[in-house]
């Protein structure tokens, strides 16, 4: 029999033993890492036994005294366990779709099933600057890589372009390609961006599935997206072609536009529109890097916006519009409109209303995968429009629907150093993040009745 004590159920002896074997099983379970050890999963040589995965060592990657000096982590995060349980009674139900993962941004390395042969360059276009280092570039990826290079025709037709005659020169051994006409994704294996963030977004809208790694050069105003110095370009586009470089998955957004009684509207979910069920050039299906925007326009009237989650009206939107955006756009146009800074491998979704005529109405952050529907309200006084990343801009009416959900494919951006040091130097470069003067320590002073007042004491004898 047990017993009451102090208003608890005290365990029974064969209660106590039952509960410590499974506790010392759970434990078992879980992996102790030392961080001078250098272990990588399956696909590195690790192997499943008894149906737990072994990790073993990864002969490709060593490990200096300076990485453990600095305490840097290649092994995965704690977090919640698939097979956790809550409480004595209650466990996730046994199903592999609901299994519990965090994804650890030291393990995100880059790995070439074969040797990258094929390289596409993005300059930013009207820049001195970027057209010599274009050519720097391209010439030595051709002599000394032998790689077959892509460039964008209009990169040509630029006047600072066709007057240079190194660039001139280096036409005829490159190969061009029209945007909305020529097809890329089955073709780059690798991609180099010169210039600001717009390189790289310029670089995302071009692929619209799987995307090659991309690497980016800042030779722009902002830079936040690019970390890589120029200076060292050979050094650093070598490591990376010979799979010496850490990735950052940056998520992007599937957006669908839906027009009022169209075959895409009748589709209950958006995961389930593909591609193909409108043109190749069409703007209304398009993976997105930044954000979604929906306004007013140049309408003076409030926008009147439904909002709605997982099928759900969660509110209506009455102000100047609302920002859709990735963790990687949250440092954009959203953080302008009061978002928090979301880092870029946190699997999310932000909602960030703007000018909104509400002073409760704050942003929010759902779950990476749920699915976003933005219509006209009924009682709108007029359209609203849409913009994806600042381009494709058109108009939406009462009927139509903006569907969002995360896509299956993001931008694999190369790291400089990893993907935590590569964020706050950003923030701390960038945006400035935190940076005010610093308070003045305390004085160690001789006592004086300043100083006793702030410590309590007082001179009796005054």
């Amino acid at each position: 029999m047990s017993s009451l004590a102090n208003g608890g159920r005290r365990k029974s002896n064969s209660e106590s033993s039952s509960m410590d074997v499974e506790d010392e099983q759970i434990i078992n379970k879980m992996v102790s890492f030392n961080i001078s050890d250098n272990l990588t999963d399956e696909s590195d040589g690790g192997s499943f036994v008894n149906g737990v995965k072994r990790r073993t060592a990864n002969p490709r990657i060593t490990r200096t005294s300076q990485d453990v000096e600095k305490g840097r982590r290649t092994k995965s995060l704690y977090g919640v366990m698939p097979n956790c349980k809550f409480g004595p009674c209650g466990s996730i139900l046994d199903d592999s779709a609901t299994s519990l993962t965090i994804p650890d941004p030291g393990s995100q390395k880059l790995n070439w099933h074969k040797p990258p042969l094929t390289v596409l360059v993005i300059k930013k276009m009207h820049d001195e600057n970027a057209l010599s280092a274009f050519t720097q570039l391209v010439k030595w990826l051709i002599q000394e890589k032998n790689m077959a290079v892509y460039v964008e025709k209009a990169v040509f037709d630029d006047a600072m372009c066709s007057e240079n005659p190194v660039c001139r020169g280096l036409q005829k051994q490159i190969k061009t390609f029209e945007e909305e006409k020529d097809e890329l994704t089955n073709k780059i294996d690798f991609v180099i961006c010169l210039g600001g963030d717009g390189t790289l977004l310029y670089a995302s809208s071009l692929f619209q599935a799987s995307m090659p790694p991309v690497m980016a050069f800042n030779m722009g105003s902002l830079g936040f997206l690019t970390p890589f110095s120029f200076q060292d370009f050979k050094g650093q586009v070598t490591q990376v072609l010979e799979g010496n470089a850490g990735l950052l998955l940056r998520y992007r957004l599937k957006c669908v536009i839906c027009r009022k009684d169209s075959q895409m509207s009748k589709i209950p979910h958006v995961k389930q529109i593909q591609r193909s069920h409108s043109t190749v050039q069409s703007k209304t299906h398009m993976l997105v890097f930044n954000e979604v925007v929906v306004d007013r326009g140049q309408s003076p009237y409030l926008c009147n916006i439904d909002l709605y989650v997982e099928g759900k009206l969660v509110t209506t939107v009455q102000g100047d519009g609302l920002i859709i955006s990735t963790p990687t756009g949250s440092t954009a146009y959203a953080v302008a409109a009061g978002a928090s800074m979301v880092h870029p491998n946190v699997p999310a979704i932000v909602i960030t209303p703007i000018c909104p005529h509400s002073l409760s109405f704050r942003p929010v952050v759902v779950p990476a995968g749920v699915e976003i529907k933005i219509m006209v309200s009924p009682e709108a006084r007029n359209s609203a429009w849409v913009s994806l990343d600042g381009r494709n801009r058109q108009e939406i009416f009462e009927g139509d629907s903006v569907r969002i959900t995360t896509a299956q494919y993001p931008v694999p951006s190369v790291c400089a150093k990893d993907q935590m040091d590569d964020w706050f130097e950003s923030l701390a470069e960038c945006l400035h993040w935190n940076v005010r003067k610093p308070q003045k320590p305390m004085p160690t002073l001789i006592d004086s009745p300043s100083t006793n007042s702030l410590t309590g004491n007082s001179d009796s004898s005054s």
